[in-house]
């Protein structure tokens, strides 16, 4: 990689959105909790959920110990999780791989944001990290719902 493939890649939008994570504290009692873990670098999430009676994120926690590729999907997913159903998440969750491994369409609002992320695509090693926020918060709404359904 060379150094403008990094500049480029690091680009100033990207460290604004790694140094304002949202709801970065964990929620004192969540309906599920998940630890996703990116092998390749070790940059793991911790989401926390809470979902309402249709569904939907009520209360969401995070914690990002990530590189900024990471932090920045985490940002973004942070600032737009509450109110989204796990049809929405997974359904972002797809177009930003998508995005990342076909050069797909941008992701769909409100996750229109990780268009940011379009650069790491040409970087394969950085996927997984990228990915983490949005697999994260799906395997915890799916946990969620069927502790809500036992």
């Amino acid at each position: 990689m060379s150094d403008t493939d990094l500049i480029k890649l690091y680009s100033g939008r990207i460290l604004e959105l790694a140094a304002s994570i949202p709801h970065t504290e964990r929620l004192k009692a969540p309906q599920a909790s998940v630890k996703r873990r990116s092998p390749l670098c070790g940059s793991t999430i911790t989401v926390d959920v809470v979902l309402d009676d249709q569904g939907r994120i009520a209360e969401f926690g995070q914690d990002v110990k990530a590189c900024a590729l990471g932090q920045a999907a985490a940002s973004i997913v942070g600032a737009n999780a509450i109110g989204r159903t796990r049809a929405e998440i997974e359904r972002a969750r797809d177009q930003l791989r998508a995005m990342l491994k076909e050069d797909g369409p941008t992701p769909d609002a409100p996750f229109e944001e990780l268009e940011v992320l379009r650069p790491a695509r040409d970087f394969r090693n950085r996927h997984a990290s990228i990915m983490l926020a949005l697999e994260a918060t799906a395997e915890a709404m799916e946990e969620a719902e069927k502790a809500a359904c036992a």
